[in-house]
């Protein structure tokens, strides 16, 4: 009848748990403990442990009991090339390591040679060894794993080599469909394209014409590489030898303005033409305090990519200062099945380019347009009709007002939305407030016009945003103060992840507010998992009271840097780590999870 009992128990309740709430219920009691262990750890076939970075030894624990697994996520910022070593193996058919700040190259000779039947593998590191021993490792790792189909290497940090990847080509497997690689030369790249297109050996005058035909070997249809350039030359490589590409994303970082003859034109935009199946592109130049942008494009440019490439369905375009609302208003218009839209940095686009998007584009999910300072209101309104909307990132349009939040309170299906930036109110607020829009991720970073009463507007309605949102960013908003951090704690019954950074009015009384949502259990309120403090002035060392054991149990990620307590960065570190050794601390002004930067850090400071 035990055995019964156990069973129905893993099998009925115990499956359906996540790994976290199955390591609390293993905390209850011996019986739990030994269910969870031989009952459901074993059958498991997928873990993910992206969002907390375990050591060795807590991945040694959960690792313990996971006989079955296939497919592995783990965040790797504080494991070694033998904790890591450790988990590999021949069951394994995909594996993403993420955030390898430890890790050197020795670990793709370890995947080579442990996991042969890799289908999927993601590769992040902040770090090289030299470019030949680098290489010399990739190619020991092609060669372990013939059967790859998608593999992601991304290598981070500011002096990364980007010859790199030099002797890729020579050793991908024809079974890939799915590459990403960063860094690589924009030369590179083309040798690469050309190694997709000729696979034979012999240059006989008899074989010529099949040599220039495209491969049937390989079958990629996903390509995403992050260059120095992005020229005519590299988008005419990537669709004559591979016109078969579903999903093409490219962002180059050029050091200076590319010479007109090594930059991209219309030339290049109209060869996209070629890739018939193209449903997915993304053209991005980024270029951090430097002014360089696609320049030699405008409209025209657009208007020849809209009509070659009228199947899209997500489009991203970022450094494009020269193209208008007609350019952009072409795509919206010609790509009749587009889902995603995404403008970063378009100071010539405006309301206009959205005056008949109903008529045009009404399967939009997701809108993001980024730094368009002429965006207003009114093409606001105009997105409002969307019925489909569920993305809304309006980050840095400044000129967006509350005049438009009753439109997005209409949007039934919206359940992300950015308002940094923007000049909205406290009488906004209380629009969305009372709205019924099941938004989770909010933020309103930089709205200097919204205040504590905002924020209580927001979440003290008769609205459904208080039942839903789990994400919130309310960081450099002169007008919060403790007061919008009570309301927060005690309406937010869902919020996973915080940030206050750069409230200079938040005290140490705000954090034993959230300290004492988190251990009123009896509430029905879930545990933070990210808070971010960055540059919180008015925190004071007393604060490290309410951010140790046992209060913030559930806490994976916390973000201290600029506060009286970055000065004490070694007892701060004991204090709030010491029993709860998957917790990451930041001190380096990191976003919520350190996404971006996590290459910058040092051990120490993991």
């Amino acid at each position: 009848m035990e055995e019964v009992t156990r069973s129905v128990l893993a099998e009925e309740i115990l499956k359906r748990l996540d790994l976290e709430n199955l390591c609390s219920v293993a905390c209850v009691s011996t019986t739990l403990r030994s269910a969870v262990v031989s009952g459901v750890l074993p059958s498991l076939t997928s873990l993910d442990l992206s969002v907390l970075s375990p050591d060795e030894e807590t991945l040694n624990h959960v690792m313990r009991g996971c006989i079955g697994l296939s497919s592995l996520t783990l965040n790797c910022l504080r494991l070694n090339a033998a904790s890591v070593r450790g988990v590999l193996g021949p069951h394994l058919r995909e594996l993403h390591l993420l955030r390898c700040s430890l890790l050197s190259s020795t670990v793709l000779t370890s995947i080579g040679s442990l996991c042969p039947n890799l289908r999927v593998l993601t590769l992040e590191m902040a770090e090289l060894d030299s470019p030949a021993v680098f290489q010399s490792n990739l190619t020991q790792m092609l060669n372990g794993c013939p059967y790859l189909e998608s593999l992601q290497l991304n290598i981070r940090g500011i002096l990364v080599d980007a010859t790199a990847f030099h002797s890729v080509r020579f050793s991908l497997p024809e079974t890939l469909k799915v590459l990403r690689l960063q860094p690589l030369l924009e030369s590179e790249a083309i040798l690469l394209m050309n190694r997709f297109k000729v696979t034979g050996t012999c240059l006989s005058q008899a074989n010529y014409s099949a040599l220039l035909s495209p491969s049937p070997s390989f079958t990629l249809q996903s390509l995403s590489l992050v260059l120095d350039s992005i020229s005519d030359k590299l988008i005419i490589a990537i669709t004559g030898s591979l016109p078969q590409l579903v999903n093409l994303d490219l962002e180059d970082r050029p050091e200076k303005e590319p010479f007109p003859d090594s930059d991209l034109t219309y030339t290049g935009l109209q060869a996209l033409g070629y890739c018939q199946q193209l449903t997915s592109l993304s053209l991005v130049r980024t270029c951090y305090n430097r002014k360089i942008s696609f320049k030699r494009i405008n409209d025209m440019g657009i208007f020849l990519l809209s009509e070659a490439c009228r199947g899209l369905e997500s489009v991203r375009l970022g450094g494009f200062p020269k193209v208008s609302d007609a350019g952009f208003a072409s795509l919206l218009h010609s790509c009749r099945n587009l889902k995603k839209f995404e403008v970063r940095g378009a100071f010539l686009l405006s309301d206009l380019a959205f005056h008949d998007v109903t008529g045009s584009s009404c399967s939009l999910q997701e809108v993001r347009l980024s730094t368009c300072p002429l965006i207003t209101s009114e093409a606001v309104k105009k997105l409002g009709l969307c019925g489909n909307l569920e993305v809304l990132d309006l980050g840095s349009c400044k000129s967006i007002s509350d005049s438009c939040l009753n439109s997005v309170s209409a949007l039934r299906k919206l359940t992300s939305l950015n308002l940094a930036g923007a000049d909205v109110t406290d009488s906004g607020m209380l629009a969305l407030g009372k709205s019924d829009v099941p938004i989770t991720q909010l933020s309103l970073r930089g709205c200097k016009r919204v205040s504590d009463r905002g924020i209580s507007h927001l979440l003290n309605s008769e609205g459904s945003i208080s039942k839903t949102l789990s994400t919130l960013d309310v960081g450099h908003m002169p007008g919060i103060s403790d007061r919008a951090i009570y309301t927060i704690t005690r309406y937010c019954k869902a919020l996973t992840e915080l940030s206050i950074r750069s409230c200079f009015h938040v005290t140490d009384s705000s954090v034993e507010s959230l300290a004492t949502r988190e251990r009123q259990a009896e509430g029905g309120s879930k545990q933070l998992r990210k808070l971010n403090v960055h540059n919180c002035v008015s925190l004071t060392t007393g604060a490290l009271r309410w951010l140790s054991k046992p209060s913030f149990a559930g806490l994976h990620w916390l973000g201290l840097g600029q506060t009286r307590m970055a000065g004490r960065k070694e007892a701060v570190t004991a204090t709030i780590c010491g029993q709860r050794p998957w917790l990451t601390l930041c001190f380096d002004g990191c976003e919520l999870g350190c996404y971006d930067g996590w290459e910058f850090h040092t051990p120490q400071r993991h």
